[in-house]
């Protein structure tokens, strides 16, 4: 059944003012929506470390103000001027640059271009698309890419860093799913039966890769998924197998690399950026459909969490604060 358009929509909004930057929830015309040829009507989004900052009004997010924050959302095509989408479809839009450069989905309404679109896999829900988010994506990502750089169940241990965050979360269980042997590092040692029930086989503490510092360190680890970034990426490039590779997607420990290319030209280490936000239509296909096959919801309930929109700025501070494991969907209805 076509459902009807409405003339509003509610709205949690970042304004920015002499005070400073807050949250607000608002309601707000159609109109106000940003230009885009699909208008979706939003059920559900997700909580990720982005969307804490952008809430919490940290500087180096949203680019400009008032904005709706949220870079994850799914629910159903109400219209589409270019025909490619029909009213009623399931669709899924993580990246490009919603909820940073153009609103997001914390908003019972948005719109987007057509060709940033995912259908929703096929025996999947909305529920289950913002149980995976940008966070999943981003570790399904990482993991194919590895994958197709030689990492292969038994070549040796894969490390996955920030293990116990969203990204990380998921990464363990995806690997842990194809076979690997799986080391989980992370600085909440409370979370080690979590993270063994995800699936790793072994457990350390965030201390251990900052305190490799050589240039070539003891060859460890055949495959990495490197979420934190700084001190931690150095360390486990420095201690990555020869031929292994390090799949490098966040950067929550810091944005700087102090190393050295002998790594890379010693050991034929492959260093892969991971880019979530602009990630082609095709692979964007293969990925979530991979992840409908590996990370059904029956797998995904003991690490998501569920939340009404209200709650969002509470959760932000939460998870700014690393007090928050596993995903957090938002539902927005």
């Amino acid at each position: 059944m076509t459902q009807a358009i409405p003339d509003t929509y509610r709205a949690l909004r970042v304004l920015k003012d002499d005070q400073g930057a807050r949250a607000e929830l608002q309601t707000l015309p159609l109109s106000a929506l940003p230009e885009g040829d699909v208008l979706i009507r939003v059920t559900h989004s997700s909580l990720n470390y982005k969307d804490g900052l952008a809430v919490s009004g940290r500087p180096g997010v949203l680019r400009t103000h008032p904005m709706t924050p949220g870079i994850d959302l799914a629910g159903t095509v109400l219209e589409d001027a270019s025909g490619r989408w029909q009213p009623g479809d399931a669709v899924i839009l993580t990246g490009w640059g919603i909820g940073e450069r153009q609103d997001g989905g914390y908003a019972t309404h948005a719109r987007a271009r057509p060709e940033w679109l995912v259908a929703q896999p096929a025996g999947t829900d909305a529920h289950w698309a913002m149980s995976v988010g940008t966070a999943g994506f981003t570790a399904m990502l990482a993991v194919m890419a590895l994958e197709e750089h030689g990492v292969t169940p038994g070549s040796g241990e894969v490390l996955v860093t920030g293990a116990a965050g969203g990204v990380g979360s998921t990464a363990v269980a995806l690997l842990a799913r194809a076979g690997h042997t799986v080391v989980a590092s992370t600085g909440r040692p409370q979370e080690e039966a979590y993270l063994r029930d995800l699936g790793a086989a072994r457990i350390i503490g965030r201390e251990d890769l900052p305190a490799l510092t050589r240039p070539l360190e003891k060859e460890r680890w055949a495959g990495v998924v490197d979420t934190v970034g700084g001190a931690t990426l150095a360390g486990a490039y420095a201690s990555t197998r020869t031929h292994g590779s390090l799949a490098v997607c966040g950067l929550a420990g810091g944005h700087d690399l102090n190393a050295t290319v002998f790594p890379l030209i010693l050991r034929g280490v492959n260093l892969l950026g991971i880019d979530s936000v602009t990630c082609p239509p095709a692979r964007r296909e293969a990925a979530w459909a991979r992840l409908a096959r590996d990370l059904p919801a029956t797998r995904l309930a003991a690490v998501t969490q569920t939340y009404p929109l209200a709650d969002v700025p509470a959760l932000a501070t939460e998870i700014l604060a690393g007090r928050v494991r596993g995903r957090t969907v938002i539902e927005i209805g």
